[in-house]
């Protein structure tokens, strides 16, 4: 569960936190970034007709899971997106609910009696920290607890952020103690410190009677917080507005899908800020400039949410420098990074995409001579030797130690995938551009501007068909590698983007080829391989430490993103939407499977295909919902 600036609820059914990025209020210091855990989770039990019964679990670094509540659980779902677990306690069913208030750093815990015979006395244990979301909490720290009869307010030291635990009924009852050795072992799984200590303030206490739900509120805000059914209520309008762009026979699935294209779009600055912008992934990524310009048509545009759009292209477009897009914020709020080549290149689409959706001069007016400014920066030379070669007017990228495409793995100073030289995609994307500009320009009357762009475009696209590699009858990755004449001819997806990119100038044949290529050597039920499993150097499994799962990331790895591309280049190629929407499908049976609701960064190359990386990712969620619905229009309209 997210609260639209950054802060997040997550963790797991079973109720105990295996990784460190787990917690019931991670909170957004400074939105959308200086995420911090302050609630890791709540221990629930419950006693009923004289007999005690926990309904929480916590693993140890001993190996001890205690206790195990989880054996009581008889169901669990998603109920208009918020998670629900059901518990069977004797002749008693109570469901315990957890969802965020959006825009505040509030989170909530909701409990309900379905039915019983008599009433349930409930006891919530709150285990707290103040610590950065990469981090881990050890050993005893000097928290300030001032306490009432309902409620307690926690503050880690001078100058932290307080925070106030309280239940909307019963009492509280201070017994400050700190627990040791919490275990996260996903963490340990990926090579990294796995324990934890925790702070235990007091534990809160209720009777709980049919029908009357009772709610636990944690919460970093200085004023008092919604009411938690109000809260409630707001959700179930979201959930509602977010469908009103599917058709009504769209399947459950994209509605999922739809409700989890909120999840990502985050204010950007302190309460009252109109700035918007777009997390990558949860739970460790924060807003990237490559990422956002990819998810925006997927989770604004196409869902008709175009006040939203066009707020987020005006917040990257304020940042632009030297015909630049930022890569990424920085969690800790320094300057943006600007390492990348293709985050500028999508904007172009972004703003493309919405333009043709919303007629809006004004905003074409504003963003149109940042627009120019970008082009003539490519065209002169930027930043790390991004500059079109005037001899083909194709786009070169790269440098030493640096990693500027989407395929962007490093680990200290080495780079896995560097890809300097020119990039298929990047190539195809800056055709796109152009041919966006000479579009744009007419519409504005810039007659000299539209010449240029044409000129250019001209140029770069009677030269793309340099990236053709005739023997694997696909096209290579990158061409003129380092600036020499060396061409890069693994098989990887980057060239399904030359086809499914509105301009495209490859000839059907080819099209159709690299579409087959991609399919035979690529495809999976879940996304693209990153590399062909027949390439050199292919890693099938994402797995190991830090360098070890840097090294596979972009040499094997499934993207789910991906797989809207595919999509609709398999459209483009074979004119079959029907067929090229069922390539979708599967992510329908992931959606129950590893972050409920959500679709996952990456896969393993190799079948069974895990799960890995971020769990919840904007671009694997906008791209494949984007894509269903282009091709249900398609469908609709033969």
């Amino acid at each position: 569960m997210t609260n639209g600036i950054g802060g997040y609820a997550c963790g797991t059914v079973a109720l105990a936190n295996t990784r460190r990025y787990h917690g019931f209020l991670m909170a957004s210091l400074t939105p959308p970034v200086q995420r911090t855990l302050l609630v890791a989770k709540l221990d629930l039990s419950v006693e009923y007709q004289g007999r005690k019964t926990d309904l929480s679990a916590n693993e140890f670094a001993d190996g001890t899971v205690s206790p195990q509540g989880f054996v009581h659980l008889e169901s669990f779902g998603l109920v208009n997106g918020i998670p629900t677990w059901r518990y069977c306690v004797a002749d008693a069913l109570v469901e315990q609910q957890i969802f965020m208030a959006q825009g505040v750093n509030t989170s909530y815990l909701r409990l309900e009696l379905i039915r019983s015979s008599a009433p349930m006395r409930v006891t919530l244990k709150p285990l707290v920290t103040y610590r950065d979301y990469h981090g881990q909490g050890r050993g005893a720290k000097d928290f300030q607890l001032h306490a009432d009869a309902q409620a307690c307010r926690i503050q880690a030291f001078a100058g932290a952020k307080a925070y106030r635990l309280s239940l909307s009924e019963g009492a509280f009852t201070a017994a400050p103690e700190w627990y040791w050795n919490f275990w996260h072992r996903e963490e340990a799984q990926r090579g990294m410190d796995a324990a934890e200590d925790l702070f235990f303030p007091g534990s809160f206490s209720a009777t709980l009677s049919p029908k009357l739900p009772l709610f636990f509120i944690a919460s970093a805000e200085p004023t008092a917080p919604t009411a938690g059914a109000e809260v409630l209520e707001a959700i179930g309008r979201g959930t509602k507005a977010l469908s009103t762009a599917l058709p009504n026979y769209a399947p459950a699935w994209i509605h999922t899908l739809a409700r989890a294209s909120d999840q990502f779009i985050v204010r950007r600055g302190a309460a009252g800020a109109a700035s918007l912008s777009i997390i990558a992934g949860y739970p460790w990524f924060a807003d990237w400039g490559r990422d956002t310009m990819i998810s925006l048509p997927g989770l604004a545009t196409i869902l008709g949410r175009y006040d939203v759009a066009a707020n987020i292209l005006k917040t990257y477009a304020q940042f632009v420098d030297r015909g630049m897009v930022p890569n990424r914020f920085p969690d800790s709020g320094e300057a943006p990074e600007y390492n990348t080549v293709d985050a500028t290149l999508w904007m172009f689409h972004a703003l493309d995409d919405y333009l043709q959706a919303r007629r809006d001069p004004e905003l074409l007016g504003e963003l149109f001579p940042i627009l120019v400014g970008i082009i003539h920066a490519h065209v002169d030379g930027t930043r790390y030797g991004i500059q079109v070669d005037a001899k083909d007017g194709l786009l070169f990228a790269g440098e030493g130690g640096t990693q500027l495409t989407w395929m962007d793995a490093k680990n200290g100073d080495h780079v896995f995938t560097p890809r300097a030289g020119k990039a298929v995609e990047i190539n195809a994307l800056w055709l796109n551009a152009l041919d966006v500009m000479v579009r744009l320009a007419g519409r504005v009357h810039e007659l000299s501007e539209k010449r240029f762009c044409e000129q250019i475009l001209a140029r770069a696209g009677a030269n793309f068909g340099r990236f053709w590699n005739e023997e694997r009858a696909c096209l290579y990755d990158v061409i003129d590698v380092e600036g020499t004449d060396a061409r890069d001819d693994r098989v990887r997806p980057n060239q399904i983007l030359a086809i499914s990119l509105p301009y495209c100038v490859l000839p059907a044949a080819q099209m159709r080829a690299v579409v087959e290529r991609c399919g035979q050597e690529l495809l999976s039920s879940y996304g693209l391989r990153s590399l062909s499993s027949t390439g050199q150097g292919y890693v099938g499994h994402y797995a190991g430490n830090p360098y070890q799962r840097d090294a596979a990331y972009h040499m094997g790895t499934v993207w789910s993103w991906l797989l809207g591309p595919f999509a609709r280049a398999h459209f483009r190629a074979f004119g079959d939407a029907r067929l090229a929407q069922s390539l979708l499908e599967p992510i329908a049976e992931h959606l129950n499977s590893t972050c409920m609701g959500t679709v996952s960064e990456i896969f393993d190359g190799d079948a069974p295909h895990t799960a890995r990386g971020c769990f919840a990712q904007a671009w694997s969620v906008a791209e494949i919902l984007r894509a269903w619905i282009y091709l249900e229009r398609k469908i609709s309209t033969t």
